[in-house]
């Protein structure tokens, strides 16, 4: 066997007094797929920079082979000192490296290369630091984050990209889609130790959580053997004797190790202030269109929204997502077309950029607004202090400028200001950019227990197909298009995903497994997504019935064809579709009142 490329061995640091890391590990071999996982805060990013050679820890050995290349992608790359794109990417080729392959890569990703480093968006300075880690074709790859500002398109393109190389990964990411589909193996770091699985993310959870249930199960014996001596303590010395030494040093040890003993961050406890139900029917748009000097966002764009609709909202960077977020609202004004607001309606709102956040305003004060240390949820007042536990924030940070907080820190606490908010329409804007696993995770059970309407950008795939029940997804020139379900269903009703790449359809065995090789979920009980679907699909089915008798009736007409060739064609076309939606709609009812009769068993 082949010894690894790379290996850290004890590696200890400390931060503010804290330990960080506390004996991490890992190695590294040629072509291996590694994924680091661990929660905001854990130390990913800092062993990872120990792992690339540009950071120190306080102690641990750290060897690379000599002849393997490495490149090391952080969260924010520093671009600065290059007078273009091209020259910053060609500065990491090594000097038997092709430099076609770095300008191929830019025009892969979007780019000339002739941009000026410094007037890049976050998105583009993302492609220019992945083109510069790619071009070479290391031995070793370290991705940080890689898909962090990239749309779903770049996101597809990476992944087939990184897929295709020879060099071994090692990717820190809170993408599941894109862990569970590159990685072979997983490296926990938890409480400053690692621990690894040789099986990719997609085992990872559940060995997790077996883990954590045995770590509760010793703690629960440690609990029960202090008692035990506890209680000779206070009952049986005297009988014995006055001074046992040894079995008094024992009961110290133990509070010792139950004193010492790190455990386990607390979880979010995410809660939503809920205003009056609003009417059925929410936003109504009809034959909007936006344009922007000759640029057209949306061209006759026509929608219905009804209260307990999750509805999420897809395209590549620049398609128009927030303009198309801001007209459905009313923030902003239509150039033609109208939208209408219905009854009751309240709007609690999570921006992409976090804006509404000042670097200088403290974390107290951006959850009261200033003057109050109180924050009032569904109605009550409940003290900052305390809710700030709820989101992971310690009384410490009360006082800590929002400029100091780390990405993760801003997305619980910009979570925190919009679910404050009496609503019953939550409009959220990437509300998954630098929240880690488990985070995502209650925050998806939350949106399936909301009482109101969510609309949703994100880029992340495997969040929408949890919680949307349709996607709107820009076509391009101006033009959106609905599809029911979620992100996975969207791609299987066009074939093709939003790179253009053709999909297969995929056949799901008994053993729950795509035969096509797509990824099938686990079976489990139905989502609030499968529910509201089997409400719904009989009034929509009978839409599409109605649908299809009156293109029937009007192709009824012997004279059509010879009257108006154009419009038996187009009525032709337009049955082919009904009986075509129909035929899908009931297979997805049968299969949902399948997965029903299931779950109730």
């Amino acid at each position: 066997m082949a010894p690894p490329l790379l290996t850290l061995q004890n590696i200890r640091l400390t931060l503010g007094g804290k330990p960080l890391l506390d004996g991490a590990e890992f190695s590294v071999s040629r072509g291996e797929r590694l994924c680091l996982v661990g929660r905001n805060g854990s130390g990913k990013s800092t062993f990872l920079k120990i792992a690339a050679g540009s950071g120190e820890a306080d102690s641990g050995t750290r060897f690379m082979q000599p002849d393997a290349s490495l490149r090391y992608l952080p969260q924010e790359p520093d671009l600065s000192g290059f007078d273009t794109v091209l020259a910053y990417v060609e500065a990491g080729l090594g000097p038997l490296d092709d430099p076609y392959r770095a300008i191929t890569l830019l025009n892969d990703l979007g780019l000339t290369g002739n941009e000026d480093p410094r007037h890049l968006s976050g998105g583009e300075g993302r492609r220019a630091a992945l083109a510069r880690v790619l071009a070479p074709e290391p031995d070793i790859l370290l991705l940080d984050e890689p898909t962090n500002h990239l749309d779903l398109p770049a996101i597809e393109w990476l992944e087939s990209e990184l897929a295709s190389l020879r060099s071994a990964l090692v990717l820190v990411s809170h993408d599941r889609r894109f862990l569970t589909r590159l990685s072979r193996a997983t490296l926990w770091l938890d409480r400053g130790k690692t621990r690894r699985i040789d099986r990719g993310f997609g085992d990872f959870e559940a060995w997790r959580d077996q883990v954590l249930e045995e770590e509760e199960r010793d703690r629960h014996k440690l609990d029960r053997k202090i008692a035990m001596e506890e209680d000779w303590v206070r009952y049986g010395v005297t009988g014995r004797r006055k001074r046992n030494v040894r079995r008094m040093g024992a009961l110290a040890d133990l509070r010792s190790e139950r004193r010492d003993e790190r455990r386990t961050v607390g979880e979010v406890k995410i809660s939503v202030s809920e205003a009056k139900t609003s009417g059925k029917l929410v936003i109504e748009a009809e034959e909007v269109s936006k344009a922007f000097d000759e640029r057209v966002i949306v061209q006759d764009f026509s929608t219905r929204v009804l209260r307990n609709d999750r509805l999420g909202v897809v395209g590549a960077n620049g398609a128009g997502k927030s303009t198309l977020l801001k007209l459905m609202t009313g923030l902003l004004e239509p150039d033609s077309g109208w939208v209408k607001i219905g009854a009751n309606v309240a709007l609690a709102t999570l921006d992409q950029g976090r804006t509404s956040l000042l670097p200088t305003t403290t974390l107290a004060d951006a959850l009261t607004g200033g003057g109050s240390d109180n924050v009032i949820i569904n109605g009550q007042p409940k003290h900052v202090i305390g809710y700030m536990k709820d989101f992971l924030f310690g009384p410490e940070q009360a006082r800590t400028p929002v400029g100091r907080l780390s990405g993760g820190e801003r997305g619980r606490l910009t979570l925190a200001r919009a679910l404050a908010l009496p609503s019953n329409l939550l409009v959220l804007d990437e509300p998954t950019n630098d929240l880690d696993l488990e985070t995502l995770d209650l925050l998806q059970e939350m949106l399936a227990d909301y009482p109101g309407t969510v609309i949703v950008v994100s880029h992340d795939r495997d969040f929408l197909d949890r919680v949307a029940t349709s996607v709107m997804v820009s076509e391009g020139e101006g033009r959106w298009t609905e599809y029911a379900g979620g992100y996975s269903d969207m791609v299987a009703q066009r074939g093709a995903s939003l790179s253009g790449k053709p999909v297969a359809s995929s056949k799901v065995d008994g053993s729950g497994k795509a035969k096509s090789g797509t990824i099938a979920g686990p079976k489990r009980k139905m989502s609030f997504k499968d529910k509201h679907a089997l409400e719904t699909l009989p009034g929509r089915m009978e839409e599409m019935r109605r649908a299809a008798t009156k293109m029937k009736n009007v192709l009824a007409d012997p004279k059509l064809y010879s009257r108006d060739p154009a419009g038996f064609a187009k009525a032709s076309a337009a049955l082919a579709k009904a009986d075509s939606d129909l035929e899908k709609a009931e297979t997805q009812w049968i299969e949902l009142e399948m997965l029903r009769e299931a779950s109730e068993a």
